[in-house]
């Protein structure tokens, strides 16, 4: 999945390594959905093209897009049980992880999720919990104080299953996330417009607010999902930020380690 911003840089670059050595009619892209940007009197920004800007509508747009661009209808025609959608800005996620796939298939549920304990209490990662008897996952930036440094009786983070973006489906599962609407979650951002004068305004900082909605939204939609706790050091190493932690550097240097403890116990 890509978006209108940067589906044709994506394309550009499969084609010009060759997909990877993927044969290129098995390689399905599909751009998601947008959402208008509202500045803080709630008013429509505009860009340059004079029409109403808008940003892409967070990963919770798969499901949607999904059915929108034809690739559910595509899946289901091939035959295809499970579907499994993963992030790209983790380097160490593992792709149709067999352990997932026969977890869900043992415990009879419809999704499944890899975890990793949180690293601290305020570690920027959702959580995961149960909500009205139905699965959920709480954004690290909805988490109250409180409830991120609450310990259980052995002393662990009572809500410390990290979400990792490591999800696996039935195809049932996606059919009926699809036509389910999620909540909007708002992210106050930078972003430039044209003011009534025509002219291009450039912010200093965030200035407007973005919608979006999170894949993880639609776990309660079902009554249950089974969580395999994976670890960080196999797992997890995010590209979030340009320096320091959870950086291009951060992350290359837990996926070399990875792969070298994988060479010396093969």
């Amino acid at each position: 999945m890509t978006s209108k911003e940067n589906n044709r840089a994506t394309v550009e670059f499969l084609e010009k390594n060759n997909y990877f050595g993927y044969p290129k009619d098995a390689v399905t892209i599909f751009t998601q959905s947008e959402l208008p940007l509202v500045d803080t009197d709630g008013k429509l920004l505009i860009s340059k093209d004079m029409k109403i800007k808008e940003a892409s509508d967070g990963n919770g747009g798969t499901y949607s897009s999904l059915r929108a661009s034809g690739a559910l209808a595509e899946m289901k025609d091939k035959g295809i049980k499970w579907v499994f959608i993963g992030g790209v800005d983790n380097v160490l996620l593992k792709m149709a992880d067999v352990t997932l796939i026969g977890m869900a298939i043992d415990k009879g549920v419809q999704i499944a999720s890899k975890s990793v304990v949180k690293a601290n209490p305020h570690e920027k990662v959702g959580v995961f919990c149960r909500m009205n008897g139905h699965p959920k996952v709480i954004e690290y930036a909805e988490l109250p104080k409180k409830m991120a440094e609450e310990v259980d009786d052995n002393g662990e983070l009572k809500y410390g299953e990290s979400h990792i973006m490591c999800n696996l489906y039935t195809i049932e599962a996606i059919e009926k996330a699809s036509t389910e609407p999620l909540m909007y979650h708002s992210a106050f951002k930078k972003n430039s417009y044209i003011d009534e004068d025509g002219k291009e305004v450039i912010p200093d900082g965030p200035n407007s607010y973005k919608f979006e909605s999170f894949i993880f939204d639609a776990f309660e939609f079902f009554d249950d999902i089974a969580i395999l706790r994976g670890k960080r050091e196999d797992d997890f190493a995010p590209v979030k930020n340009k320096d320091g932690v959870d950086s291009p550097k951060t992350a290359k240097e837990l996926y070399e380690k990875y792969w070298n403890r994988q060479e010396k116990n093969s």
